[in-house]
Parts: structure tokens; sequence; C-alpha cells
């Protein structure tokens, strides 16, 4: 075990509310250990951001970890020439050129259909009934997941994510994961042959293109989808709630001094929705004057990172003219989230906007609880609007 100190944490306080915990050690012990989740966590944005890069002593080869585990041999979970070799074959997919010119269109169409889907209720719940349907359609299309609909998506990726994150061991969680696990490589499996006859620009299809095996096409595809319907959905919802419960930094977009796009990345650092990244201590080594041991294992909280006052004043507030340069939602080293371009483009390019501009006065009508400290967001976000 590091030598760091040690630092308890009430885990249902925590999974409702890191961010005074996380503040407090940032402020009295920026790498810690904490009993509670087994690892030690580096906190501080300058920190996180320079070890990250760290890969020989802080690797992101775990094949004894959850996310390995679950999700099975995947790009996140590799270092070096095995990691850019699945990145690259990955990028004709994701590239900003791929986004602009194929996902962007068919992003604006589902995202017209969503909001048509509702706008004669007069009312919704943001979550269910928008972010987490747009976040799977467009997952669906970016993979190449067309059997698989847009509830069963959002329901693997969260039971994914719950095993990933399931460091007490519940064997119900652990049995709803793996299942769900399993199901989305019969459902890849099922679509190969056609994908093979007639290929596209789709995940599943230009890691086959590229000579990526079933497993590793699976594995990656399961961390996607992990990820893919967890951040978008759950960005989506946020950003609505951040804009509506702050209307003098809506104004700001709607007279043109801030933009979609500040308002996308302002939530994104407020409430990064992948608030953690997993690490294996490669071997032994010193970091930030903690000594470590081979196969420890340590977090680095980007959550914190991004509320971090060395670097952001007033960080619990919701701030459009603040520069968001310094924050890192997306991870900083060389595993820098492959569908940050994708992101942005269905939520601050699509989801967004037209959501405002085809729901007249648009505004929250109940309250909003968020949860999470790995991952996090709006349980629920119920709204209404002028029909």
């Amino acid at each position: 075990m590091s030598n760091a100190p040690v630092v308890s944490i009430d885990l249902s306080a925590f999974h409702a509310d890191p961010y005074p915990t996380l503040a407090r050690m940032r402020e009295t012990a920026p790498v810690c250990f904490v009993p509670e989740l087994g690892a030690t966590l580096f906190t501080r944005r300058d920190d996180v951001f320079r070890e990250e890069k760290r890969v020989d002593l802080f690797s992101s080869h775990q094949p004894n970890g959850l996310l390995t585990k679950v999700m099975g041999s995947n790009m996140m979970r590799k270092d070096g020439d095995a990691h850019m070799r699945e990145r690259k074959a990955l990028c004709p997919a994701l590239s900003p050129r791929s986004v602009r010119d194929v996902l962007a269109p068919r992003f604006k169409d589902l995202v017209k259909g969503h909001i048509d889907r509702i706008k004669l209720h007069g009312r919704c719940d943001l979550v269910t009934d928008f972010a987490m349907p747009v976040a799977a359609d467009a997952l669906r299309l970016m993979t190449g997941l067309t059997n698989m609909d847009a509830a069963e998506m959002d329901a693997a990726s969260q039971a994914m994510l719950d095993a990933a994150a399931n460091y007490r061991r519940d064997p119900e969680v652990d049995k709803r994961g793996y299942g769900y696990a399993d199901r989305v490589r019969s459902l890849i499996e099922a679509r190969l042959p056609e994908l093979r006859t007639k290929p596209d620009r789709s995940i599943i299809s230009v890691l086959d293109q590229a000579g990526l095996t079933l497993n590793e096409i699976t594995g990656n595809i399961r961390i996607i989808i992990g990820g893919g319907q967890n951040e978008p959905r759950d960005a989506i919802a946020g950003t609505v709630w951040a804009l509506l419960t702050h209307a003098e930094q809506y104004k700001r977009i709607t007279d043109g001094t801030a933009t979609w796009d500040n308002a996308f990345d302002e939530y994104v650092r407020l409430v990064a929705p992948i608030s953690m990244s997993p690490r294996r201590v490669a071997r032994n080594g010193t970091a930030c004057d903690v000594d470590f041991e081979e196969n420890e294992l340590i977090f680095f909280m980007f959550g914190s990172a991004c509320r971090d006052a060395g670097h952001f004043q007033q960080p619990d507030r919701f701030d459009l003219g603040r520069n968001t340069g310094p924050a890192i939602p997306f991870g900083a080293g060389p595993h820098f989230c492959a569908g940050a371009a994708a992101s942005r483009s269905l939520i601050a390019g699509h989801a967004i906007p037209m959501l405002f501009a085809e729901l007249p006065n648009l505004r929250l009508e109940g309250d909003v609880t968020f949860a999470g400290w790995a991952f996090r967001g709006p349980l629920t976000v119920p709204v209404t609007w002028d029909t």
C-alpha cells in the first residue's frame, strides 16, 4: 500500500455529493488513500494532468481490474503501441472530419425526431424521455448496433458501468452487468455478416476492416457504450438544468456574448460525467512525495480536478464567462476521450440548441437530484414548456 495519508469517507454521502469531500482532500491531503475504495486518489488538477501521462508508473493495463473483467480487452486498458493500434483503427469512425461530414447530419435528424415526439406533450423528464434516447440512438448510429433499441442500450451501459464500479462486490450488480456484456457480444456477432457485405463508417465496421478480432471489437464496443451513453445522456440533461437554473447565464447565449459550446464546456467542468479513471501502479515508484508499490490501485479524479480552486475562481459556480481551458473532463493524456468531437457535436451542436429553439418557454417543473462519484449526472430533470 502507498504511504499516502489515509482519509476515510462515508460512501453514501460521497455518492450523493462528492464535492465537499474532494475539496477537503485537495486542501489537506491531495493524494490520499481511501480505505472504503481500496485506492489512492489524486484530486488536484495539476497532479492528475501530469501523472496521467506517466504510463510507465501508472498503467492503464489492468488485467484484474473491474473494468477489464466486465468489458473485456479494450483500448482504455492498454498503453503504448497496443493502445495506439486500436485507437488508430477507431479513427475513421470518430475523427472530427467524420463527425462533421457523416455523423452531424444524422445527429440533427435524430434529435429533431425526438423533439417532435415529445413536443405536443408539454412536459417530460429530460433524462428518460429525451437525453437517454438521443444518446442511445446516437450510439446506435456510431457503433453500428442498429439491432439494439434505445432502452436496451441505456440499460446495458448502466449495468456494465455499475459492475465496473462495483467495489462492494454486490452479486446482483455483477450478474446484471456481465449479463448485458454477453448480450452486447451476441448483437455484434449478429451484425458482422451484414457489415462485412456492406462495410460502412460505423465503429464495428471500421474495427473489423482494420483486422481487430471479435474479442477486441467486443471489448471496445462495450467500453464505448459505457462512456458513450452515460456522458451524453447526463451532459444533455445536466446542461439544460444548469441553463434553466442560471437565467443570467442563459441570457448570455441569447444576447450573443456566450455560445452553446461555452455552456457545454462549463457544464462538463462543473459536473464531469465521467469523474474518475482507475490506473494500476506498474512498478514501485514515487509521485507527489508519495511512495507507491507495484499493483496498487489509484484513481485519477477528473471531477475533482475540474473544480480545483487553483485554476478556477469560485469553482462550484456555473459561469459561461470563465476560461475552461484547464479543465480535463475528457482526460489529459494518451487516453483522451476518442469520442469528444462526437459528444460536442451531438450535445452543443444539436441536442441543446434545438431543444431550446423548439420548446417555447422551457422551464423546470420540480426538483433535480444528482448522484454518483465515478460517473455523475442528474437522476431526473422534470421540465415543462408552452404548447
